[in-house]
């Protein structure tokens, strides 16, 4: 397991995880493990900022849906921050985008409110 380059910061009421580095086979465990680390107390409000990530693979898209899917089910929030074209082409192509909210910086955050879930 390779660890993905990250950084925590607590920002109005959201955690958020700041990326560098692929998102792959190799680095996607590391992430899921501090993830769900985070994701512990209910209702957490999650912002994964991916604007220093390289490049997704399936593995690195199976951990944002891990990701949503503790957010939902615990009452809580997961924001996806990111502006970069190829990152959210791969959003878009795995209609990922229909179930993230995704955000292109984290002053968008203000009056997003926890996601009831599907």
């Amino acid at each position: 397991m390779e660890p993905l380059p990250a950084t925590v910061e607590h920002r109005d009421g959201w955690t958020v995880v700041s990326a560098t580095g692929p998102l792959d086979v190799a680095t996607s465990p590391a992430l899921r493990q501090r993830l769900t680390e985070l994701q512990v107390p209910a209702g957490t409000r999650l912002v994964l900022d991916l604007e220093g990530v390289e490049h997704i693979d399936s593995f690195g898209l199976a951990v944002l849906i891990g990701a949503l899917k503790r957010a939902r089910s615990s009452g809580g929030s997961l924001v996806v921050r990111c502006t970069r074209q190829r990152t959210l082409s791969l959003l878009a192509l795995t209609r990922l985008d229909e179930v993230l909210d995704v955000v292109a910086e984290l002053s968008d955050l203000d009056g997003l409110e926890p996601d009831p879930g599907v």
